[in-house]
């Protein structure tokens, strides 16, 4: 099934406060407190806001959507379940809508053309021909995903909303001056120390390996070494050939569907023109009379009330939402400032300021679109009729491989794979999500049914064999195995020795004398910082070292893959203050805003307490078909 809706759910437009929520739609409606047992029940509810069971589970298959898609197979909504991510998302969504609703009634309310401008710029409901905003294309695209305008344009004005919310919070926050000094100082310090390189060749290296070690090498890490199952399987693909991509069509069938998609196909009259919407009608009169007189559309607007004008460029009667703003601003000459209208939010004026005349569509323009869409829909029907017949063989008692011959499919056999698509090699299978779940729920020698792939696509798969997971035998990695258990076993005689070592000057040996009795080469450096520069020059296991002990401590750690260092911190110099002022200004602004975005989200918890927001874990898992001992326990979750 084609969903234009899927890209834009993926757009930027559509993130939400859940990092892996696609786009997540409110249910509104009011319910009386006194009569809540008499009801439906709410999985969330808000004051006059709720979202019910099914209105969930439809939120929720598209957060499953949106995480198969991630993990790159497709998952159940157990699967979710069982990593508490239903639970999650319940809670985010408790916060979110508690707070939508404690903004609503507290006044921060956007205006409506911001929402419905954002909504007109979306790709996905633009019509592919003439490249411009289409109002049956925006119907349509939300029809198949089971919403409506208005739960749209409430999802877009809650974001608006939250989004503002929290740039003010954080425009107002202010640190005070030590915080920034005390990291700045940190920073800035510079601290004198003295280390050596312990290396494997003082340390000594392991001899090879035994098999008894291998073994046991192996049974250590079983969980890395298991090779998962694959499953073998053959597919049966009723695609077209390339012949069908350049099908001829008649001319006849060409003519009708062009006639039949004219008008669609026609270039729109277009017109460029400002909005502004005011709260009352008299705020509206001066804002016409202030256009009228010249001012610009900024000026009038910051004059009545610091309204900012909406700008619409070679935007179509279709893309206008609100009917009697399209029929005012359609209405008016170019330059016209049309009288104030009364729209679904306030009162709007507009100013036209350029008309582009719509062109109907001629045959030959349209020709080629007209084609390609006739095309598709014959290679569909002729997909589904191939179908239809095999189908009909499988009945008449024809086996699989005999059905298929007998209606021109192709069969298939694909690689090795994994449950979550991988190859032997580790690399992604290219293959439908339907393919990997449809095999992973066959026995050995089962066959399916016929699965609809999307977009006209269509597939039977029978399951050849299951290679079932096992941990690999020693000879088939004894050499790449015996270099991982000797680098390990090299790793923990070099830590050893180290330790060893920072044990002695612990214990009061001069570092020096440790050094020499090892032949290793003794460094001394002063005043160093903890800056790039220095990582790059002295390594980060050794800043570390400088960096992470107090005055007379000995630190140990490991320098690369190959090497540890022991050394000692001899000496800490507090930072210049003449240098760390302008570091503390700097650092004291990021400080900020991280405070400021941790502040927003405590002020959004306790919006949503305010509100009474809260949520129903128990009903949840109702409305996703989720008993309560495949999904554990669940915690309270009124919003706090």
């Amino acid at each position: 099934m084609i969903s234009v809706f899927r890209n834009f759910a993926k757009s930027k437009w559509a993130a939400g406060l859940l990092v892996l929520v696609a786009l997540s739609l409110i249910v509104t409606g009011a319910q009386m407190d006194i009569f809540s047992s008499l009801g439906p029940k709410h999985v969330i509810s808000a004051g006059d806001r709720s979202v019910d069971g099914p209105q969930f589970r439809t939120d929720f298959d598209r957060i499953r959507e949106s995480v198969s898609q991630q993990a790159g197979r497709p998952l159940t909504v157990n699967d979710l379940v069982a990593e508490n991510i239903h639970v999650r998302y319940l809670e985010e969504q408790t916060k979110r809508l508690g707070f939508a609703e404690w903004a609503w009634q507290a006044g921060i309310r956007p205006g409506k053309e911001l929402v419905l401008k954002q909504i007109r710029e979306i790709t996905a409901f633009f019509n592919p021909v003439t490249g411009q905003f289409d109002e049956q294309q925006y119907q349509q695209a939300l029809a198949e995903q089971n919403v409506t305008p208005a739960q749209l344009e409430q999802d877009f004005r809650d974001q608006y909303t939250t989004n503002h919310f929290g740039s003010a919070v954080v425009a107002g926050v202010r640190l005070p001056r030590i915080y920034g000094a005390l990291l700045a100082g940190r920073a800035m310090q510079t601290r004198d120390g003295r280390w050596f390189t312990v290396t494997q060749a003082m340390a000594g290296t392991a001899p090879a390996p035994t098999d008894a070690q291998l073994n046991a090498f192996i049974s250590e890490n079983a969980a890395q070494l298991r090779r998962p199952e694959f499953r073998m399987a053959s597919v049966v693909l009723f695609d077209n050939g390339p012949a069908a991509a350049n099908a001829p069509i008649p001319e006849a069938r060409i003519v009708e569907r062009f006639n039949f998609r004219k008008d669609a196909l026609s270039k729109p009259e277009t017109r460029t023109f400002v909005t502004l919407t005011a709260p009352t009608k008299a705020a509206a009169d001066k804002i016409a009379a202030a256009l009228r007189a010249g001012q610009t559309p900024e000026q009038a607007g910051s004059a009545n009330g610091g309204l900012r004008p909406a700008p619409f460029a070679d935007t179509p009667r279709s893309a206008v939402s609100d009917p009697a703003v399209a029929a005012a601003v359609f209405g008016a000459a170019s330059g016209q400032v049309t009288d104030p209208v009364q729209g679904r939010v306030g009162f709007t004026v507009a100013q036209v300021s350029a008309i582009s005349p719509g062109a109907p569509a001629t045959l030959e323009s349209a020709r080629q679109a007209v084609i390609a869409e006739l095309r598709e829909e014959d290679a569909k029907g002729q997909v589904f009729s191939r179908v239809e017949q095999y189908e009909k063989a499988r009945t008449e008692g024809k086996t699989l491989a005999q059905a298929a011959e007998a209606v021109g499919a192709r069969i298939v056999q694909l690689p090795p794979f994994t449950q979550d698509g991988k190859l032997p090699d580790g690399q992604p299978m290219n293959a439908p999500p339907q393919i990997l779940s449809t095999a992973y729920n066959l026995s050995k020698g089962g066959e399916s049914e016929v699965i609809d792939a999307g977009q006209g696509q269509y597939f039977v798969l029978r399951l050849d064999d299951i290679q079932a997971a096992a941990l690999p035998e020693l000879a088939d990695v004894r050499e790449p195995l015996a270099a991982q258990w000797l680098l390990r076993e090299n790793a923990r005689r070099l830590s050893a020795k180290a330790e060893e070592l920072a044990a002695r000057v612990r214990s009061g040996q001069d570092i020096a004398a440790v050094a020499a009795s090892v032949n290793a080469t003794l460094t001394t450096r002063g005043s160093v910082q903890q800056n790039p520069q220095a990582q790059q020059e002295i390594g980060e296991g050794i800043l570390q070292g400088l960096f992470g002990q107090g005055r007379g401590q000995v630190f140990s750690g490991a320098a690369s893959a190959s090497s540890y260092v022991v050394g000692r911190v001899d000496a800490i110099h507090p930072a210049v203050p003449a240098l760390a002022a302008p570091i503390a200004q700097q650092v004291l602004g990021r400080m900020g805003a991280e405070f400021g975005n941790g502040a927003a989200q405590s002020l959004i918890e306790a919006a949503a307490a305010k509100a009474k927001a809260k949520n129903d874990p128990a009903l949840a898992l109702q409305a996703l078909g989720v008993t309560d001992a495949a999904a554990g326990s669940a915690p309270a979750a009124p919003a706090s």
